[in-house]
């Protein structure tokens, strides 16, 4: 599993996928969250604009990412 670190509180989720390069475009992200193709801590999660915040992982298209705080 691979780690995100991100700076503030949160990361809203298709902003993560696109910063993570795993989308082209904020509008595949949203597709891909509406489809149900994204899990937010083990759980399929439609809401696109999702805080992330450190501690929680995300996994889509068979990838899987940790988020943790800057230092």
């Amino acid at each position: 599993m691979d780690t995100y670190q991100i700076t503030g509180e949160y990361i809203q989720l298709i902003q993560l996928l696109k910063a993570l390069n795993w989308v082209e475009n904020g509008g595949e992200a949203q597709a891909a969250v509406s489809a149900g193709l994204v899990r937010w801590n083990g759980e399929v999660d439609y809401r696109k604009r999702l805080k992330v915040r450190p501690g929680d992982t995300v996994e889509f298209n068979r990838k899987q990412v940790q988020i943790t705080e800057s230092a």
